[in-house]
């Protein structure tokens, strides 16, 4: 079983038991993270995708530790004016291990979302009643076409307005 995730910026195929160097995450040595950003879980011939990431898969790790990657020299010249630059840097990573990709299980922050998108729709419902000079034009078109009042697309606000009163 196999699992591409986002970690920390970057994608990665996992499998159960592998070592990943990972850009540094802020948990500390020996703790265990998890990953909810899971874009794809393969099992044998069984492809799971998500649109963008599968709601419910987690993948489980373990921080082994901190270190620093290879060093990187930055040159930088500019032919016949006497430019030359040198720079050096190092990447600051993590080393984790996978302890295992789980296909199904609660996911928090979809039902969250859904509960935040419900709110604007109830108070569009509440303004209803009240003046409709202090809605947006995006709003009285949709009380319009709710109501099926055709031609919207081109009245101005004061039209849509008289419309619908």
């Amino acid at each position: 079983m196999y699992a591409i995730v986002e970690i920390a910026g970057h994608q990665f195929k996992v499998e159960k038991d592998q070592k990943v160097f990972v850009n540094r995450l802020s948990t500390e040595e020996g703790k265990k993270v998890s990953f909810d950003n899971v874009l794809l879980i393969g099992n044998g011939n069984d492809v799971t995708l998500g649109a963008p990431a599968i709601d419910g898969a987690q993948v489980s790790a373990k921080v082994l530790k901190h270190l620093k990657g290879d060093k990187v020299i930055v040159f930088k010249k500019k032919r016949r004016k006497g430019y030359r630059v040198k720079n050096g840097h190092r990447q600051s990573l993590t080393e984790i291990v996978i302890e295992g990709i789980t296909a199904s299980g609660a996911k928090k922050a979809a039902p969250k979302k859904e509960v935040k998108k419900a709110e604007p729709k109830v108070k569009v419902k509440e303004e209803k009643t009240q003046d409709l000079s202090k809605m947006t034009v995006a709003q009285l078109k949709d009380l319009a076409k709710a109501k099926g009042i055709s031609g919207i697309s081109s009245m101005k606000k004061a039209d849509l307005i008289a419309a619908l009163s």
